[in-house]
């Protein structure tokens, strides 16, 4: 049976360190699934960070869109998966979307935000047909204050409600701060 685990935290909490050592101790055979898109320099130097701080021996799928695909075929040669991160799926899932969040009307926002849900949801219901032990990683934006522009509002506000529905779907959810690990569920 299968094990979903959601682990949040604010930028530079330790998140990753955290969930990347639930994994390290379950098993050896961990998939890590990263959804970033290493666009200019210092994005490909945090890539490059991450890379090195984990096990060499953790195959990488680089893929944020339609996850869901491939979680059969990774099944078969993994017990283990990491996604880092659901942030950065959710920003690149709004901009592949093709949307001018600043005139677009609220319609198309909730439709854009039932396109991500319906990729989140068919990801978790692939992982419950599986025995993997699942371990998702995501930012939680909600303890800033509210961003000034749209584009950033409906951001977080989409964030936020993904975070929510991977979280109600969990088996257990951590909230890292200054790298404390704290069980908030299961």
């Amino acid at each position: 049976m299968s094990k979903v685990i959601l682990v949040t935290g604010g930028a530079r909490s330790g998140k990753s360190n955290f969930a990347e050592q639930l994994c390290i101790d379950r098993n050896n055979n961990t998939a890590y699934i990263a959804t970033s898109i290493p666009f200019d320099d210092e994005m490909k130097h945090r890539v490059k960070k991450h890379k090195e701080s984990r096990p060499q021996n953790w195959k990488t799928y680089e893929i944020y869109k339609d996850i869901y695909s491939i979680i059969e075929e990774v099944s078969e040669n993994h017990e283990t998966i990491i996604l880092d991160c659901v942030t950065l799926l959710v920003n690149n899932l709004m901009f592949t979307y093709d949307l001018d969040i600043d005139k677009a009307t609220q319609d198309e926002i909730n439709n854009l935000e039932l396109y991500i849900k319906d990729q989140v949801n068919k990801l978790i219901e692939e992982i419950k047909n599986t025995n993997l032990y699942f371990v998702a990683v995501t930012n939680e934006l909600g303890m800033a204050v509210v961003p000034a522009n749209k584009l950033s509002r409906v951001y977080t506000d989409i964030v936020g409600r993904i975070n929510q529905c991977i979280a109600s779907q969990s088996d257990e959810v951590y909230f890292v701060v200054s790298g404390i690990p704290m069980k908030i569920k299961g």
